[in-house]
């Protein structure tokens, strides 16, 4: 006998306020559920934006390393949005959510990759600019 058939809890999917769950997991149907995460993450949104200002304009973190400490703020800043307004999580009823963000990922990707690819190419096929420059009558 498999668990679902005889833990009415586990099976019905209901949730109660002792069980841990993502902030973008399924809420209970109330709104100050909603405003309260809404909240949650445009503090988060702005502590990452100020920390970031801060750290461009600093010397907090040594100077050749702030691009990557920038880059950090930045996919930190990313998941926030992911997390807390998309609703972006884990849960089985997230699947095709995951599913999209991934295709959606994979075309840019391959739409940046590939034109960096094709420019390169056209540089390295190009004729020199002196040589150029010579041709003119």
């Amino acid at each position: 006998m498999s668990t679902s058939d005889t833990d009415t809890e586990t099976y019905n999917g209901s949730r109660h306020s002792q069980h841990d769950h993502a902030p973008g997991d399924e809420p209970p149907e109330e709104s100050g559920h909603w405003v309260l995460n809404a909240n949650i993450g445009l503090g988060f949104s702005i502590a990452l934006t100020l920390a970031s200002f801060l750290l461009a304009g600093s010397n907090v973190v040594y100077g050749p390393a702030i691009p990557v400490a920038l880059i950090v703020l930045a996919i930190a800043q990313m998941g926030v949005h992911l997390v807390f307004f998309l609703h972006i999580t884990t849960g089985p009823d997230n699947t095709n959510n995951v599913l999209a963000l991934a295709f959606g990922i994979l075309v840019v990707a391959l739409i940046v990759l590939g034109s960096i690819w094709i420019m390169d190419h056209l540089k390295q096929n190009m004729m020199p600019m002196d040589q150029l420059m010579n041709m003119q009558p």
